[in-house]
């Protein structure tokens, strides 16, 4: 029988302040895509402003040693719903549009600590985790499993990326808007039907050019990942996809203002295809993805307007960070390698999104509770794979260890009231690596150096490597043989902690 243990005490011990009637803080977990250490300017980025999450970092904690649990989006999202690094169960990796769900409907998860403690739950935005059973998601009818059967009550989602089909809004488990006369097929397998693709039909490409990998199916003159026909009513805008979740997000919060409420509001920027609004497009130097910081800022602005507007604010924690790190060729043209000049999408940190180095994990993470927070800059060591226990002991609910097997109660790091956070952390990206203190360590790897197409630096060696973040942030210099006393024993604690199965 699974084992059980209460996480911190009964919510009852809590002094929540009082607001509007509900006592209980609200939620709210704003989720950027590729937005690197280095891309918002309350963490250094000169060429572009981000005044939106600056004001949460200004008026709460700004985390120095923030992270995702993973170099890439899908594992990232898998890890911070369910407490569990996604590296030990099979299947997590980047899905395709069409996978089923890879979270198991019966397990804890980050909404169901929240619902059970008697909040509304939505999510808003991307989702990337799999839809349906076994055999993938039926988009012309019912969508389940899918986010309510673990969770969530409302949800308006897109089903993968941008770049992949189908391009269509799910809502509540049905796509929006689709004409029941022109159904929906979608194949990551082979090309089906007769809509023109990118690989044969250039010339139709009137908004932007594959550069690697997104030659197949072209919707709205963006050739993506993946062959679909039909569903032609319900086809997304890449243009207004940003006002459309953002309306979607503040929409959820004006109904729920009375309840206690969890919204995690997942923002499609600033992934691949780049499409910013005309209003965003050309206002900063760096092309598209810089219009697209721009316009990711636009929307926590406007969840932040919303709190305000409905006098939410003081007693909602907001929380701002990234499913991985920065990425600038991720498979079209779009101007940002030609136009990146002295812009360090990932700060002073090497590596990106792929990379084994600290720019794969290390993110902005940002978190404001007016209530109860003091505005700080926190040096801690935490993690997102943390959320679930840590509000689960805020909200004095249980934690299943077997299911939600890595994620700690940090509830105090992210409050600003414990300077240390975590004593371990797992990083993942191709390889795995363990963060302890200052020490890093990656594991032995083989493999080019750098991602094709991408370009992005992956962090392999074949004899491991070992830094001290403390005194080479950058990581330039390798210590494993200066330090190979240290690097055993962080190898030997590495296969400790990572060596089990997850198997709910």
């Amino acid at each position: 029988m699974w084992a059980r243990f209460s996480c911190l005490v009964l919510a009852s011990l809590f002094a929540f302040p009082a607001f509007g009637g509900n006592s209980k803080p609200n939620v709210v977990l704003i989720y950027a895509d590729d937005i690197g250490y280095g891309d918002v300017s309350c963490y250094g980025a000169k060429r572009v402003s981000t005044p939106n999450i600056d004001r949460i970092a200004k008026e709460g904690i700004r985390f120095t040693d923030g992270h995702c649990s993973s170099g890439t989006c899908t594992p990232s999202r898998f890890s911070m719903i369910t407490g569990t690094y996604a590296f030990r169960k099979k299947g997590t990796g980047v899905l395709p549009g069409d996978a089923p769900l890879i979270i198991p409907p019966d397990i804890t998860t980050l909404p169901k600590v929240f619902q059970k403690a008697g909040y509304q739950t939505g999510v808003v935005g991307k989702w990337h985790l799999g839809l349906g059973g076994s055999g993938g998601p039926d988009w012309n009818g019912v969508i389940k499993p899918g986010p309510a059967e673990i969770g969530f009550g409302e949800s308006f989602i897109i089903p993968a990326t941008g770049d992949r089909v189908p391009c269509v809004y799910v809502e509540n488990g049905r796509v929006a808007g689709l004409d029941p006369n022109d159904p929906i097929q979608v194949s990551f397998k082979k090309k089906i039907g007769n809509e023109p693709t990118g690989k044969e039909n250039p010339e139709l490409l009137t908004k932007m050019r594959w550069h690697h990998g997104h030659d197949m199916t072209i919707v709205k003159g963006i050739s993506r990942i993946g062959w679909m026909t039909g569903g032609k009513s319900a086809l997304w805008d890449d243009e207004t996809m940003a006002d459309t979740l953002a309306a979607k997000a503040t929409s959820f919060i004006a109904q729920h203002k009375q309840d206690p409420f969890f919204l995690y509001f997942a923002l499609h920027d600033i992934h691949v295809p780049r499409v910013p609004h005309p209003r965003f497009a050309g206002k900063t130097t760096l092309g598209p993805r810089g219009d697209c910081i721009l316009q990711a800022d636009f929307c926590v602005g406007e969840v932040l307007k919303a709190l305000d507007q409905q006098g939410l604010a003081q007693n909602t924690i907001v929380i701002f960070t990234s499913d991985n790190g920065p990425v600038i060729n991720d498979g079209y043209y779009d101007d940002a390698v030609a136009k990146l000049g002295d812009h360090k999408p990932a700060g002073p940190l090497r590596g990106g999104k792929y990379s084994n180095y600290e720019g794969g994990t290390r993110v902005p993470f940002v978190l404001r509770w007016p209530a109860k927070v003091k505005p700080a800059t926190s040096q801690a060591l935490v993690s997102q794979v943390d959320f679930l226990a840590s509000f689960s002991g805020l909200l004095g609910q249980s934690v299943d260890k077997e299911t939600a097997r890595d994620s700690q109660n940090t509830l105090d790091a992210f409050l600003g009231k414990d300077p240390t956070g975590r004593e371990y952390l797992i990083e993942h990206a191709n390889k795995l690596s363990l963060r302890h203190g200052s020490w890093k360590y990656i594991e032995p790897g083989k493999g080019p150096k750098k991602a094709a197409g991408t370009d992005t630096e992956l962090g392999l060696d074949p004899s491991g490597m070992l830094f001290d973040l403390s005194s080479d942030l950058g990581e330039t210099n390798n210590l494993i043989e200066k330090h190979l006393d240290r690097a055993k024993a962080m190898a030997a604690k590495l296969k400790e902690q990572s060596s089990a199965k997850w198997n709910p």
